[in-house]
C-alpha cells in the first residue's frame, strides 16, 4: 500500500500557533471521521451522525469548523498545547512539524503485536515569528486567516479525491480501522506526532518582517 503524503506550511506568531494547528487537524479529522457504527448482524450496521460546531479564533480573523465531540477535541488540544509549549522553549522565533497519520492495523500471529500501516500522512510546518508592534500583529492576524482560509480548501480538495481509503470493515475488524473509543464519533485510526527544531533561519525570518513593512508602507 503506498501511503499519501501531504505538507502544509504556515508562518505565525507565538499567540496564533495553538488556534492555527487546531484549525486545521480538526479540518482533516472532521473529513476522516464518522458517526458510530450501531451493528444489527454481521454485516449489517447503521451509521450515527455526526455534529459540528463552528470555533471562533482570539487571535487569528478566522472560525473553522470541527466535530463537536469533546472528547476528541481534548486529544487533540493536549497534543497541540504539547506542540506550542515545546516551541516556546525554542525562544521567540522557532520552527517545527506536527503531523497527523493515518493508519489501520494488521492483525499478526501471537506472540507479535499487530502490524501499523499509514495510509495518509498530513504534515504541518510552523514558523513562528516574533513581531515588533501592534500594527504588525494586526496585519499578522489578518494574513494568518486569509492563509488558512486557502489551506482548509486545499485539505477539502484533497480529501475530495477518489483516492484509497481503508474497506468498511466487518464488526469483527472495525477496531482495525476506526477509532472506537470514544462514546460519540469514529475517526479513523491515527496518531499525532511533532519534531521541533532549535530555531529559525535568520533570512526567513528577516522576510516575513520584510513582507510585513512592505505591506504598512502600502
Amino acid at each position: 500500500m503506498n501511503c499519501r503524503s501531504e505538507v502544509l506550511e504556515v508562518t505565525v506568531e507565538a499567540r496564533q500557533v495553538e488556534e492555527a494547528m487546531l484549525a486545521l487537524l480538526h479540518t482533516i479529522l472532521l473529513h476522516r471521521s464518522s458517526g458510530k457504527f450501531h451493528y444489527k448482524k454481521e454485516g449489517t450496521y447503521s451509521i450515527g451522525t455526526v455534529g459540528t460546531l463552528d470555533i471562533d479564533c482570539d487571535f487569528i480573523d478566522f472560525t473553522f469548523v470541527r466535530v463537536s465531540s469533546e472528547e476528541l477535541d481534548r486529544v487533540i488540544s493536549k497534543a497541540v498545547s504539547e506542540f506550542k509549549d515545546a516551541l516556546s522553549n525554542t525562544g521567540s522565533d522557532g520552527m517545527g512539524q506536527i503531523s497527523l497519520e493515518f493508519y489501520q492495523k494488521k492483525k499478526s500471529r501471537w506472540p507479535f503485536s499487530d502490524e501499523c500501516i499509514p495510509w495518509e500522512v498530513w504534515s504541518i510546518k510552523v514558523n513562528v515569528v516574533n513581531l515588533a508592534n501592534e500594527q504588525e500583529r494586526q496585519i499578522c492576524r489578518e494574513k494568518v486567516g486569509e492563509k488558512l482560509g486557502e489551506k482548509v480548501i486545499n485539505v477539502v480538495e484533497v480529501i475530495n479525491r477518489h483516492e484509497y481509503l481503508p474497506k468498511m470493515p466487518t464488526q469483527s475488524e472495525v477496531d482495525n480501522v476506526f477509532d472506537t473509543s470514544l462514546k460519540d464519533v469514529q475517526p479513523y485510526l491515527y496518531k499525532i506526532t511533532y519534531q521541533i527544531t532549535d530555531c529559525l533561519g535568520t533570512s526567513v525570518s528577516t522576510t516575513v518582517r520584510r513582507l510585513l513593512k512592505d505591506t504598512l508602507s502600502l
